[in-house]
């Protein structure tokens, strides 16, 4: 078992600049015994051989600008690439006429088990039972590995309010929750100022006044 460092009860004050979200982690220890549907009309999921840095990142912003993705704007982007091109690293799209409407990326570098690392569908393809299918398949290509016994992904409060019961209504059983720190990338300029509407920018940020809290 790891050892964690858990915040005590309270107020605890963030840098100027910085973002907090409360992540639930969630799991499975086994694939769920449902049938597998057939991809909605005009859908096929396509496997990613080799991205292009540029292609993913404008995929990623696309998915991810209402909920403040962030994790791979704030990454170098030597270590961006060198992750995206990792052997351990997989990826998918679900595609129709074309376009890539979102992605499934899974992290295989631990034996016996397998993380989703992003999964998200671009805002004009959510409903209609994207997502569900797209899960289903994201989990028998996980659970169709020799020996995964684990299938695994985070979540957080930034992130669609359907998207922890969505998770649970597919099978995910949630196991932990952590705080997770970092720069508020819209400040940075990798997002611009009207992403994440639902998530307040504070400019210029000061500290609070815990004691009166």
């Amino acid at each position: 078992m790891t050892d964690a460092t858990f915040l005590p009860d309270g107020y605890h004050a963030l840098a100027p600049g910085k973002l907090a979200n409360v992540v639930t982690f969630v799991e499975m220890t086994e694939a769920p015994d449902r049938p597998r549907q057939p991809a909605p009309a005009g859908y096929t999921l396509e496997p990613i051989e080799r991205w292009d840095t540029d292609a993913f990142l404008d995929l990623y912003r696309e998915i991810g600008w209402e909920w403040l993705w962030s994790s791979r704007l704030l990454m170098p982007r030597e270590k961006l690439e060198a992750k995206l091109a990792a052997p351990h690293m997989r990826s998918w799209c679900p595609v129709k006429d074309g376009r890539r409407m979102g992605i499934v990326e899974m992290d295989l570098s631990k034996p016996g088990e397998t993380e989703i690392s992003f999964f998200g569908l671009v805002p004009d393809a959510v409903g209609g039972g994207i997502g569900g299918w797209m899960m289903r398949e994201a989990i028998a290509l996980a659970f169709g590995r020799p020996g995964v016994k684990r299938l695994w992904l985070h979540t957080c409060h930034f992130d669609s309010p359907q998207a922890l019961p969505f998770y649970m209504h597919m099978g995910f059983v949630p196991y932990a929750r952590a705080v997770e720190v970092h720069d508020d990338v819209r400040l940075l300029g990798e997002l611009g100022e009207s992403a994440g509407s639902h998530i307040p920018m504070i400019r210029n940020g000061r500290a609070p006044d815990l004691e009166q809290a």
